[in-house]
Order: C-alpha cells, then sequence, then structure tokens
C-alpha cells in the first residue's frame, strides 16, 4: 500500500482566491496483510462467512521519507466537517460552531506529520462534538482505526451449485444491500471483494466487485492480455463510465447526494459513509475526470500508466496475479456563509492524498500455479486430442472398408507400378 500525499505550498494565496499550487510526496509503502479470518461454512456448504482483517506495516526501504517526520499541509477536514454539518442550521447554531473553531484554533489549512495524518490525531473541535455526538470520533486519521481490524461479516456463496458463484457477496455487515445511494441498483453488493473470482473466465464477461473503500459496487471490462511471471493472464479495467457523470451514464443518478446533487466524471461523493465529513473520491490527478478538475489545482498530471486501476487475472483459474487499485481522497472546499475560516477561496475539489494498493503474485505461488496450469492445459486439450484420435481412426476405418469392397485395387504380383489415376466401370 503506497500512499502519496499533495502538500500546499501557497496556502494564503489560496484563501485570498487564487489556484492552489501542490506538490506530491511520496511513495510512503506499507506491507499491508490482509487474511480471511473467523472463516464458516453453512447452508450445506454453499456460504461462507469470513472477515478481512488488514494490517499494515511501514517499509521504509520502499519509501522515500519517514512518515514520523515528514509535514504535509493541506485542507483542515475536520473544520470543513463542522462547517459543513452545520450549514443548513440555526444562526445561533452556526455563531456556537464558529465559536467553537476559533476557540480551538481551527484553520483552514493544518500542518501534520504523515503518520498523523493516516493514522490519526486528536482534534480540538471533533473532540467537543464527541461526547454530543457518539458517532462523530474525537480523532481524525484517514485511515483512522483502519489498522489491525475488519470492515465487517462478510457472506461469500461457495459456488458449489454454480461455478460462476464462486466468491460472490451475498451480505456485508449483516445486510444484503447498502443504504448510501438514492437508487436500489446503486445500492447493490454485486460481485466479489476482488481478490478471487471464478474459473474459466472469458473476454467477452463483465466482472462486478464491491468495494467498502469506494462504499459502492463497480465492474470491470477486458482491455488486453497480458503475462505476469510466465502466466497467462487478461486485464480487466474498470471503464470510464463507472465514474462518468449522469449526462454521460444515466444510472449513475443514484450516486448522487443528495438526490439530484450530481458531480462532474471522474468523481464519487461518500460524505454518507464517511460521517458525512466532505470526501470525494476519484482517480489519482483526477485521470479520466472532468478537464475541469485537472487545471484547478496546479500539480496534477494524470496518466494511464500511473493512475489506472487493473486487475490481472489467470482466465483458467480466476486466480488474481497482479492488480493496483488507484483511488485519490478529496474534499469538497468552498466559502460557507457565517464562517470565516474559508477566506475567499475558491469552490474546488481539493486533492488530499491518493493511494496505490497493489499485489503482484510471489514466485513460489506462481510456480505452483504454472504447474496447476500445466495439468490444466492437459485437461482442456483432452476434448481436441479425443477428437484428433477419433479423426485417425475414422481414416483407418474408411481405408479399410474401401479396400474390403474393391475402391481401392490390389496390386498383382509381376504387374508394374501404374502410377496414374484408377478408374473403375460398373
Amino acid at each position: 500500500m503506497q500512499f502519496y500525499f499533495f502538500n500546499v505550498t501557497n496556502p494564503m494565496e489560496v484563501l485570498d482566491g487564487e489556484t492552489p499550487v501542490v506538490e506530491e510526496k511520496g511513495p510512503y509503502t506499507y506491507r499491508e496483510y490482509r487474511p480471511k479470518e473467523d472463516v464458516t461454512f453453512f447452508d450445506n456448504g454453499t456460504k461462507i462467512s469470513a472477515v478481512n482483517p488488514k494490517t499494515y506495516i511501514f517499509e521504509p526501504g520502499k519509501s522515500i521519507g519517514d512518515p514520523h517526520v515528514d509535514l504535509i499541509r493541506t485542507v483542515n477536514i475536520p473544520a470543513m466537517t463542522v462547517m459543513e454539518l452545520t450549514k443548513y442550521s440555526s444562526a445561533k447554531r452556526i455563531d456556537e460552531a464558529g465559536l467553537l473553531l476559533a476557540g480551538c484554533g481551527e484553520e483552514m489549512f493544518v500542518t501534520h506529520t504523515v503518520h498523523e495524518m493516516l493514522w490519526g490525531y486528536r482534534d480540538c473541535a471533533l473532540a467537543f462534538i464527541h461526547p454530543l455526538v457518539p458517532s462523530i470520533d474525537a480523532n481524525f486519521g484517514l485511515f483512522n482505526k483502519m489498522n489491525a481490524t475488519n470492515d465487517g461479516e462478510y457472506v461469500f456463496l461457495s459456488g458449489v451449485d454454480n461455478y460462476k458463484d464462486v466468491s460472490r457477496i451475498v451480505k456485508w455487515r449483516g445486510l444484503d444491500a447498502l443504504q448510501w445511494w438514492t437508487s436500489g441498483s446503486c445500492n447493490m453488493i454485486n460481485g466479489t471483494d476482488g481478490t478471487y473470482f471464478h474459473p474459466l473466465i472469458s473476454k467477452d464477461e463483465t466482472l462486478y466487485l464491491f468495494s467498502s473503500d469506494l462504499c459502492r459496487s463497480l465492474y470491470a471490462l477486458y482491455e488486453s492480455s497480458v503475462t505476469v511471471k510466465g502466466i497467462p493472464a487478461y486485464r480487466f479495467v474498470p471503464p470510464a463510465e463507472v465514474f462518468a457523470n449522469v449526462t454521460e451514464n444515466p444510472d449513475n443518478a443514484g450516486f448522487c447526494v443528495p438526490a439530484g446533487n450530481c458531480l462532474g466524471s471522474g468523481l464519487l461523493n461518500v460524505s454518507k459513509c464517511k460521517q458525512d465529513a466532505p470526501i470525494i473520491l476519484s482517480p489519482p490527478h483526477f485521470y479520466q475526470a472532468d478537464k475541469k478538475f485537472v487545471t484547478d489545482i496546479d500539480g496534477m498530471h494524470p496518466n494511464k500508466e500511473d493512475h489506472e486501476t487493473f486487475l490481472d487475472i489467470n482466465p483458467l483459474t480466476g486466480i488474481l496475479v497482479r492488480a493496483a487499485k488507484r483511488m485519490q481522497v478529496n474534499v469538497y472546499v468552498r466559502q460557507i456563509p457565517g464562517f470565516s475560516i474559508p477566506g475567499n477561496i475558491k469552490t474546488l475539489v481539493f486533492p488530499v492524498m491518493y493511494l496505490n494498493e497493489n499485489v503482484e503474485i510471489d514466485e513460489e505461488s506462481s510456480e505452483k500455479l504454472k504447474s496447476i496450469l500445466r495439468v490444466g492445459s492437459v485437461v482442456v486439450n483432452i476434448p481436441f486430442m479425443i477428437m484428433a484420435v477419433g479423426i485417425v481412426f475414422g481414416i483407418i476405418f474408411i481405408v479399410v472398408t474401401c479396400r474390403g469392397h474393391g475402391l481401392y485395387p490390389r496390386k498383382e504380383e509381376g504387374t508394374p507400378e501404374d502410377t496414374g489415376p484408377l478408374i473403375r466401370t460398373s
């Protein structure tokens, strides 16, 4: 798991309405461990329940910088959350919220270490609100309480009844549908968790997967054939229409929250599943998003190689041999009546950090898989081998039958070899 942060270099100018200038810092790399635990088989083995805890261990040799030392200046997400939560309240409540932020010394931009930004720091305003609203944590961090924890119990199908149902999620956190979005189709939990797929995958399939990080299901389509450590694989990629605006993809209307409040292409408002914090997700550097979001921030350089999400899957077994999930965390910032903290800032989708969660099969596992594929290749080709043998025996049968009926004459002793065609008449 690689984290890249955007450090703001001109905070005062941004408050005066100028274009933000950011510099990318990172990667800060962590080894991610994600075993399936508490595995239980039920319903005659047709379903499996499990949790998927994730643990992160810092890898200094694969990182640029020290997360405990390196400082990041970025948008004050807790302050923006407080302002967004109270923007439609009474004038008295807005005044109280403003006094709280002022008393805590909150400003539009804050500076914290990478470690604090990821794993959490105590915020004065949130700590004051927490006793009143227990669902709001006193600590803020982009991955606060997400190390050595799981995101809830999953119920998967085993594939016993249908091989295409292998690892398909039917419930998450006890529910068979999400509750954040404004349409039934957008609230559906579709596909697997992205770590495994059914065997015998074809190029014309649509692969569905559910991501709790994205708070939604999405799909991927075949893009190309690749080879990973000698293993053949199909590369599947989420197409641009997955995050397109409703003009380009009307099916995405359900992701507009509140209903009718639709963002541009390439963005997903996940505030409803992030404790109402004004968090907006996108591909890194606004890759495949509307050009406006790229030009609004000085320092965005989107490109396919570094910022595209992809899945390389062995089509025979359905095993994931290489993948990269790339996602950017942004904050929706704007001037809010009654609050002085934003100054004259322009309305912006402000990038804070992006991650590159990537995996590639190790050497030992790749050798095991290749041995399976060699056996599988023989098994897959058995029908063709049987067909070939059948054709050979068929030809022999035809020749023997024809000779038995005198269609091919026997050469008499002492007669010269005839090299011309033989025509028999009745």
